[in-house]
């Protein structure tokens, strides 16, 4: 597809199922999701664990394949592409949170926001400022010398959100971003989402099992054995 083609969805399914083979039976994680994401929306997908929510998320990035379906970025099958191809978009285009935050613990929390634009070969100069306007947005300037241990959950999972939108993605998807957190932690990131797209036009897809916090999306969509709801 030409790349100046406008499409109306910055990501879609399309019929998406998964399913695993677990000792000779058929585990049915997703089945025959339907979904459609404009640029700038913040999505929020609910469900207990083991409903199939990482399972979308891993699908959306690129990190499985579909048994059944399609996910489009941007009008791309992302199974049509290739490996180096997916990672690239990864790189650039979408930024993942992990539920576990993943941050490495011997880097500090500039360096490891640093490290996504080092892998994308961004130069120092824009490297260095392209860090400093993540740690600025999720507030965390004055941490930057601090390595993970040093840092309270809700100021990791921060440094975790800055690593994410530091390259300045198209689509940020987190998993269950506020799972280890405390209420009002949660309700701060949760807001932080928001501002991301209100302000710069991301489009944030995340999962979570607190109720509390789906005002603060667009829409929400309930996963319940594999099948929305």
């Amino acid at each position: 597809m030409n790349k100046n083609i406008s499409v109306p969805y910055i990501i879609q399914a399309l019929d998406l199922s998964r399913n695993y083979e677990l000792r000779g039976e058929t585990i049915n994680a997703l089945s025959g999701i339907d979904l459609s994401v404009s640029t700038g929306e913040f999505v929020t997908f609910v469900g207990r664990s083991g409903s199939g929510k990482t399972t979308l998320l891993n699908l959306l990035a690129g990190l499985d394949l579909p048994t059944r379906g399609q996910v489009l970025f941007n009008g791309l099958d992302m199974a049509k592409l290739s490996e180096e191809e997916k990672l690239e978009l990864r790189r650039k285009k979408i930024g993942i949170i992990f539920q576990s935050f993943s941050l490495l613990p011997l880097l500090s929390a500039y360096e490891n926001v640093e490290l996504p634009l080092r892998i994308a070969g961004v130069d120092t100069r824009h490297r260095e400022q392209m860090t400093m306007e993540a740690m600025d947005i999720v507030q965390l300037s004055h941490r930057s010398k601090h390595r993970p241990y040093e840092l309270s959950g809700g100021e990791q999972q921060r440094i975790a959100i800055a690593r994410a939108i530091a390259t300045k993605p198209d689509v940020i998807l987190a998993d269950e971003p506020t799972g280890e957190l405390d209420s009002t932690n949660a309700e701060n990131i949760f807001g932080l989402f928001k501002l991301m797209v209100e302000r710069d036009g991301m489009s944030i897809l995340a999962t979570t099992h607190d109720r509390a916090l789906l005002d603060l999306s667009h829409k929400v969509y309930q996963i319940s054995n594999g099948k929305l709801v």
